[in-house]
């Protein structure tokens, strides 16, 4: 890792990116009856839009340490693999239960500490494994209370095989992002990952037979907000970040987003959750505060 490590500025976006994390769910639901596919290709679309003029801007001002075409390469892999994540766990929720695909999807960040461990060599204390695997149990019983039991699904197996797939895919987009980031600025690769990852959600949404322009108002300010918030904000800290802090620690952050979702329906719409997410929550914090205690550090070589 970095030298200089801008703790305060780190902590900082990070602190407006998890938030911006939070309203996620608050617009995907007051965009209403708006196709969650064609709201992922708006979203996207929307970030590169966003960021376009200030990557015209830096662009050639930002040193690079790799060449453009190899850069070109790996950027345009992360940014498959981040729309890929979207779609792929959008799908899932049209097959399987969000319980399962919730629990499913947020394996992530025990993937990311056994290859951080085994391929990289980085070596966490024994508080960093508790608390990952703390705040996945945490999420699991977040999962478990969002079950439908009367509830039938059209495919389990399949949508549950598209949420595992869509947390694979995460560990890939931000293991690259890790690397990439080392050796170039912040704008030139979250506009080409973000650039790459709209084209991917647009390609899969007009493959699947969807009207992209089947989107209201409403559909298309949500979308909107899903770009400036959780994708620029909220993806973007996260891709700050993870030049100086391990992928592990910022997947694990991830899981809040479902804690500060649930506190800013309290406040937008009066929503309460039930006893046993208000515990999952707690465990969810707990696990991240342990996982936090010490910071990741390379094995002696």
């Amino acid at each position: 890792m970095q030298q200089d490590y801008p703790k305060f500025k780190v902590i900082g976006l990070l602190s407006i990116g998890l938030i911006s994390f939070g309203f996620a769910p608050i617009l995907v639901r007051i965009a209403g009856s708006t196709s969650p596919l064609i709201l992922a290709a708006f979203r996207t679309g929307f970030a590169v839009i966003l960021l376009l003029p200030y990557w015209l801007k830096k662009r050639n001002k930002s040193s690079q340490n790799i060449s453009e075409l190899r850069l070109e390469g790996i950027t345009a892999l992360a940014g498959v693999s981040l729309g890929l994540h979207f779609t792929f766990w959008i799908a899932s929720l049209s097959y399987t239960s969000v319980a399962s695909a919730s629990v499913l999807v947020t394996i992530h960040p025990i993937m990311l500490i056994v290859v951080e461990r085994l391929l990289f060599k980085r070596k966490f204390g024994l508080s960093v494994w508790i608390g990952v695997f703390t705040t996945f149990g945490g999420s699991v019983i977040l999962g478990v209370t969002d079950q439908q039991v009367a509830q039938t699904f059209s495919d389990p197996l399949w949508g549950n095989f598209l949420a595992f797939s869509a947390a694979a895919i995460f560990v890939v987009y931000i293991l690259i992002g890790q690397k990439v980031r080392q050796q170039t600025e912040w704008i030139d690769y979250v506009f080409r990952v973000y650039f790459f990852a709209a084209i991917t959600c647009i390609a899969l949404t007009l493959l699947l037979g969807i009207d992209l322009l089947d989107i209201g108002t409403t559909g298309i300010l949500a979308g909107l907000g899903l770009a400036f918030g959780p994708q620029v904000l909220g993806h973007g800290s996260m891709n700050y970040a993870v030049k100086y802090i391990s992928p592990t620690l910022l997947s694990t952050l991830v899981l809040t987003e479902p804690l500060i979702a649930s506190v800013l329906a309290f406040f937008m719409f009066q929503e309460l959750p039930p006893l046993p997410s208000i515990l999952a929550m707690i465990i969810i914090l707990v696990g991240v505060s342990l996982t936090w205690k010490r910071k990741a550090r390379k094995r002696a070589r």
